[in-house]
């Protein structure tokens, strides 16, 4: 990831985190680990992939690491926004 922002691509990173985050704890739990990635387009109107993940941040049942990564394709990976948030364990 790069150290300076692409505004365009971080604002698709969070509204796409704030969206996966509308999944509860009990509900993730179900499914972590798992990932998924699709290509859309960003606020700009660039195409970009999306790639999601749920991760458990420490033991398996605990905490759950939500992240998201928007890049404009594989060959521009290193060049994405990655935005991530906690899901705590109830």
């Amino acid at each position: 990831m790069t150290d300076t922002l692409d505004p365009d691509l971080a604002a698709m990173a969070e509204d796409e985190l704030t969206r996966a985050l509308t999944l509860s704890w009990r509900d993730l739990s179900t499914l972590t680990p798992w990932g998924d990635s699709f290509d859309g387009f960003s606020p700009a109107g660039r195409q970009v992939t999306v790639e999601r993940n749920y991760l458990w941040a420490g033991d398996p049942g605990g905490d759950i690491l939500c992240e998201v990564t928007v890049f404009g394709g594989p060959s521009r990976y290193d060049e994405g926004v990655r935005a991530s948030r906690l899901v705590r364990k109830p």
